[in-house]
């Protein structure tokens, strides 16, 4: 068995990859190149590597000029850092030009752990999603990760990958492509939709094996790609299942909740409840802490599951509680 890793290694490696297959791709960092794993790509291409220092703004600025200039930048730092250090750049010099910048934002979510409120991005999703044209990549596991910064590079336009600092359990094959735009359906059921981004889509597959214990058949979703969203699948689900809960290491506004409901709310009306982090600010712990305390365990699936499913059972669909 595998042993458990990182999605921002997955993404390191597929740097190299993608150096060797591709003398145009190119590699920025913001003085963050172990941690971000970009350190990998340092080594073997130090000619197509530039190391921007603690200058978030200058780190996006050169990472344009580059794309304008026919290459294909993977600017990596903190996603805290990338996003709110640097969001008037990434609006300004990548998104409204809609250039070929690759956004590797490392240390997303509330899993960075004893590092504190300062470095846990919780609205880097929400800040991305709302930039025209952006794509948002929330990979599960360092597989999909490497294969997702693959897919990124063949991809015309800016797109951000959010990446994680803990080492996670492996989920995916590691050799299945990427598509962008899709939503993996990693298991099927009747009775309730699990759909889940990043490190939650592990929590979310240990949820529906606990409900199958109590009788329930849920359906997870990774939802890999969280813009553009893959309506049709979504709302497949949603639709045979009459019931949905979301679970994400983010706020749940403006996050994947939030791109769940909008499509919910217009297409298919089924009860949703949304899993994540509630209009508050992070705190230092340990990860695992961290889960627990942000309601945001297996544990916590299973009750909001039975909870929906419970309410979507009352007369004309109403809650009966």
């Amino acid at each position: 068995m595998t042993k458990p890793m990182a999605t921002r290694e997955g993404y390191g490696q597929a740097l190299v990859e993608l150096g060797r297959r591709n003398e145009r791709v190119v590699v920025l960092d913001a003085d963050l190149s172990k941690s971000t794993q970009t350190v990998r790509f340092a080594k073997e291409f130090p000619e197509r590597f530039f190391n921007a220092g603690v200058a978030e703004a200058n780190l996006i600025g050169m990472a344009a000029g580059l794309a304008a200039s026919g290459f294909i930048p993977f600017a990596s730092t903190f996603a805290i850092f990338a996003t709110q250090r640097a969001y008037n750049q990434i609006f300004q010099s990548v998104a409204y030009p809609g250039l070929n910048v690759k956004i590797g934002a490392s240390h997303g979510g509330i899993t960075v752990g004893e590092d504190g409120a300062s470095h846990q991005a919780i609205d880097d999703l929400a800040l991305m999603r709302a930039l025209p044209g952006m794509t948002v990549l929330v990979p599960a596991d360092a597989h999909e990760a490497y294969q997702a910064t693959l897919a990124a590079a063949e991809w015309e336009g800016p797109v951000y990958i959010r990446l994680g600092r803990p080492a996670v359990p492996l989920i995916t094959p590691p050799d299945q492509p990427f598509t962008i735009g899709r939503i993996q359906v990693l298991r099927e059921g009747d009775d309730v939709t699990l759909a889940a981004c990043g490190h939650m889509v592990k929590v979310a597959l240990e949820a529906a094996e606990e409900l199958e214990r109590r009788g329930y058949k849920a359906a997870v979703l990774n939802v890999s790609t969280l813009k553009p969203l893959d309506q049709e699948t979504l709302l497949h689900w949603a639709s045979r299942t009459g019931a949905v809960v979301t679970v994400e290491e983010h706020s749940i506004i403006g996050g994947l909740g939030s791109a769940v409901a909008e499509v919910l709310s217009e297409e298919c009306p089924v009860p949703l409840i949304r899993l994540g982090v509630r209009d508050t600010f992070g705190q230092s712990g340990k990860p695992q802490e961290l889960l627990h305390h942000y309601g945001l365990t297996a544990d916590n699936v299973v009750e909001a599951a039975e909870k929906i499913i419970k309410r979507k059972g009352g007369k004309n669909g109403q809650s009966d509680t």
